[in-house]
């Protein structure tokens, strides 16, 4: 068998397996607090930049070094993203198919200028990301969107909080969104997404998925059994604020 093939105990392949050794190496000599995590985290930086280790080890000091100054204590708390938390536009609990741990954002319910600063914003997706991995089943990696965008107007439009909540998604936590289903799309919103879409590397892009009302169901149900999806959407699952999951 081609030993690119090979798979290793934790699902990487052989060339992976190597690959991460070369990369601990690598990044342990320039920052010690690599040695804090594991090989499943310098697997996902691998990926995101295809493998290539001095890529992926540039991608990962960064991370370190953002870490440390963005989040000093380890964690953001309530106290830090009040205006956020109120506006109880994000929800999570149930898995799909896959075991993948689902998410309902409303983006409608999101009014930059009754939330505080930007910063507070970036803190809000840090704690939200922080929180949906705390929650991964075990030996689960990504989590799956369903990003409702039901009554977005323009005071709901936030160009510069929605590039933020990207690059924080694509520079500092890679390879964990699994897919987003994108519903109720006012056509409105479009504007918006045209100006956030060139951000969006190829790898992010391949996993959106735009759907239709007519066939908002029976397209969740594919990849989510109704058991798990919230009741908003057919399912028999309540749906539960973040902060409380």
């Amino acid at each position: 068998m081609d030993s690119e093939h090979v798979q290793c105990l934790d699902g990487s392949s052989e060339e992976e397996h190597k690959k991460i050794l070369q990369m601990r190496d690598l990044v342990e000599k320039q920052d010690s607090t690599s040695k804090e995590y594991d090989d499943l985290t310098l697997r996902r930086f691998l990926r995101a930049r295809d493998l290539d280790i001095d890529k992926a080890c540039t991608m990962f000091l960064k991370y370190l070094k953002w870490r440390k100054t963005f989040v000093p204590n380890g964690s953001i708390s309530v106290s830090e993203i009040p205006n956020h938390i109120t506006q109880n536009k994000l929800f999570m609990q149930g898995t799909d198919k896959s075991g993948r741990l689902i998410t309902v954002v409303f983006g409608g319910r999101h009014y930059p200028n009754k939330a505080g600063s930007l910063e507070e914003f970036k803190r809000y997706v840090v704690f939200t990301l922080e929180r949906i991995i705390s929650r991964m089943p075990p030996g689960q990696e990504k989590f799956v969107a369903i990003a409702d965008i039901q009554g977005w107007g323009y005071s709901n439009s936030d160009i510069r909080g929605y590039l933020a909540a990207l690059s924080i998604l694509q520079d500092y936590y890679p390879e964990r969104l699994g897919k987003m289903f994108v519903v109720h799309v006012p056509r409105v919103f479009m504007a918006a997404w045209k100006m956030v879409y060139p951000f969006i590397d190829e790898k992010t892009k391949k996993k959106i998925a735009f759907v239709e009302n007519k066939q908002l169901k029976s397209t969740l149900l594919q990849d989510i059994d109704e058991s798990q999806l919230p009741e908003i959407y057919g399912g028999k699952l309540e749906l539960v604020p973040i902060q409380d999951s």
